[in-house]
């Protein structure tokens, strides 16, 4: 059974942007579905914008997992990059849904795992700050 894709998803999963790791990261969060087999870890670093809020200055992810895992955690990271903590609190997994033109409902799931991961990035970040 071939899964119908939107060609938004395709281009991000065959290029994505934030593929990799942060060395000295300040939050990192890691998490898996072990139904499908797809592990996320992502990696952030926090800065400061001009009004002195926390933002999330760099990202990094590594994503093994299917198309939908790949695509989804990368766009996640493209929206929230640049954005403070708790602006990209907000944003949910159907944010990036709608963002890449929509997913298959078979894969709305790989969706919840880019908001769980990088939700539980900043959570480590804002754990090792107290």
């Amino acid at each position: 059974m071939a899964i119908d894709y939107t060609k938004k998803v395709m281009r991000v999963f065959r290029n994505p942007k934030h593929f990799g790791e942060i060395k000295n990261a300040d939050g990192v969060g890691v998490v898996g579905n072990p139904a499908c087999g797809d592990i996320m870890k992502v990696f952030i670093k926090v800065g400061k914008n001009k009004k002195g809020e926390e933002i999330i200055k760099d990202i990094k992810i590594k994503t093994f997992g299917c198309v939908a895992a790949i695509a989804t955690s990368d766009t996640m990271a493209d929206m929230i990059k640049g954005k403070t903590l708790k602006e990209a609190m907000k944003l949910t997994n159907k944010d990036v849904a709608k963002k890449l033109g929509g997913l298959p409902p078979i894969k709305m799931h790989c969706s919840n795992l880019s908001e769980e991961g990088f939700r539980a990035a900043i959570k480590d970040y804002e754990k090792k700050k107290k």
